[in-house]
């Protein structure tokens, strides 16, 4: 399982046309509808990277920059962005796509945990990551981050330990 797997080899892509029963008040997609659209682009690009059951661990980030109005094309797309020993971030792009117009507008990002897991629910190791793109890279790069400082916030890890925090605050 330590085969080193690209970014890429988990790219997901989810289209959906949004219904009126999948909006609110003013016409636009409910936010929960786009986490739930969101988790499941994600945990399909999880399964793919490790090959495996996964479980969503934690929703670490989600921005909602632009409303997404009833009839309007959905697309995401998501992929690891870098994987530890049993978990890993995916980071999901959204999309409000205008076919007609042959416009896109980048609505939505979200990252979020995954855990590989086994037939009793323990976590399993998974296969590195190697970012490829620039932007792979910094998303690699910021995921350590990102993981300490959770990982300080609930009382696991001590700021002294902190690799990259330290380094970024130079303490």
């Amino acid at each position: 399982m330590n085969k080193i797997k690209k970014p890429s080899d988990s790219l997901t892509i989810m289209t959906n046309i949004v219904l009126p029963n999948e909006t609110n008040s003013l016409g636009n997609l409910f936010g929960g509808e786009l986490l739930a659209k969101m988790d499941r682009c994600a945990s399909i690009s999880a399964a793919r990277h490790c090959h495996r059951r996964v479980v969503t661990a934690s929703v670490n980030h989600v921005s909602f920059d632009f409303p997404i109005p009833e009839g309007g094309v959905v697309v995401l797309e998501s992929k690891v962005s870098r994987a530890f020993s049993t978990s890993m971030e995916v980071y999901v792009d959204v999309w409000l796509d205008d076919p007609i117009e042959k416009k896109r507008i980048h609505t939505n990002t979200g990252i979020y945990t995954f855990v590989a897991v086994d037939e009793f629910n323990k976590p399993l190791p998974i296969p590195g990551l190697e970012p490829e793109t620039e932007e792979e890279k910094r998303r690699y790069d910021e995921a350590l981050r990102r993981k300490e400082l959770s990982l300080i916030f609930s009382g696991r890890m001590a700021l002294e330990d902190s690799v990259e925090l330290k380094k970024l605050f130079d303490i």
